[in-house]
């Protein structure tokens, strides 16, 4: 999944302002479990808080028991993605908006790949529904392909 290749650009930042090492991977447990266990916001400069505010605002707001840890950041971040794409942004776009609203890295040709895989799903969803006569979901499946692929 495309979370998985997700990187915080910042985290030696984070690191010096924890006193200890901080991963990369922004949707890893640890990365999740030091910004959300004993941050000190007020160490921060105005634009890494306000990357981390917006990924916890964005991808972490669940009610699942074992959050953020409960697999929501994720899915939310590749929604996320997709709705970008959707607005007509390009993949390098993407990426550009990653980086500026979240701090968060991803190469493009892995925002390509990922956007293709997801047209390949959803190509499997749209003929299995027209195989069940599944109608209204062929059409939102046809319809998120073309949004995909524009």
């Amino acid at each position: 999944m495309i979370a998985r290749k997700a990187r915080f650009r910042r985290a030696k930042k984070l690191q010096n302002i924890v006193g200890y090492r901080v991963p990369e991977s922004v949707f890893s447990g640890p990365f999740l479990e030091a910004v959300t266990s004993c941050m000190n916001f007020q160490r921060m400069d105005k634009r890494l808080r306000e990357q981390l505010l917006n990924i916890f605002r964005d991808f972490m707001d669940c009610n699942c028991k074992g959050s953020p840890l409960c697999g929501c950041p994720e899915k939310k971040f590749a929604k996320t993605v997709l709705e970008l794409r959707m607005t007509g942004l390009d993949h390098r776009q993407i990426g550009d908006v990653l980086q500026d609203e979240y701090g968060i890295d991803l190469y493009p040709a892995d925002i390509l790949g990922f956007l293709e895989e997801s047209v390949h799903v959803l190509e499997a969803i749209k003929s299995v529904a027209d195989i069940g006569k599944k109608t209204e979901l062929s059409a939102l499946s046809a319809q998120c392909i073309a949004g995909i692929e524009h």
